[in-house]
């Protein structure tokens, strides 16, 4: 591949347009063509001609995407952006709490940890837990009662009168 003209000529339109479409920006997309065409004459040795087009269109995407990298890095440098996320000892805070809560659910009898898990993770309803588990409403109650009582480190009542 010798002739950078022609192949400005025959590609050019092509490559500005996906730089367009990558872009949004018409300046922005014929700087990013022009780059295009750049790289691609200092690559020249390593380009077939039966694949120049998928060639120009990959230099292309990958500039725009350096580009796009470069600049949430730079974006997410800035001081001036407020940090909305909580404070470094807080998430520490809730992490060790979660770890408790973890260590604690595997002290509740698995069919009270099952309900509660369904009820509080899952957002499941009384009724729907009741559906899940095959059991009655009144049982459900019970169960998820029972864990938190568990998990609270209380004595949880007997299971007299409840249903599987």
């Amino acid at each position: 591949m010798d002739d950078l003209e022609g192949l400005y000529t025959r590609h050019h339109a092509e490559v500005r347009r996906f730089a367009l479409f990558l872009t949004g920006d018409p300046a922005r997309a014929d700087d990013l063509a022009a780059e295009t065409f750049i790289r691609a004459w200092t690559a020249r040795d390593r380009i077939a001609t039966a694949s120049v087009r998928g060639y120009l269109l990959a230099i292309t995407r990958n500039l725009h995407r350096d580009e796009w990298r470069r600049s949430v890095r730079l974006r997410d440098l800035d001081d001036r952006l407020p940090d909305d996320s909580p404070p470094v000892d807080e998430r520490a805070g809730h992490a060790l709490r979660l770890a408790a809560v973890r260590r604690r659910l595997t002290g509740v009898a698995p069919g009270d940890r099952r309900a509660l898990l369904l009820h509080a993770v899952r957002g499941l309803s009384y009724g729907e837990v009741a559906g899940h588990l095959g059991i009655t409403l009144a049982a459900v109650k019970s169960r998820i009662f029972r864990a938190r009582a568990a998990l609270l480190g209380r004595p949880a009542p007997s299971r007299s009168g409840e249903s599987s």
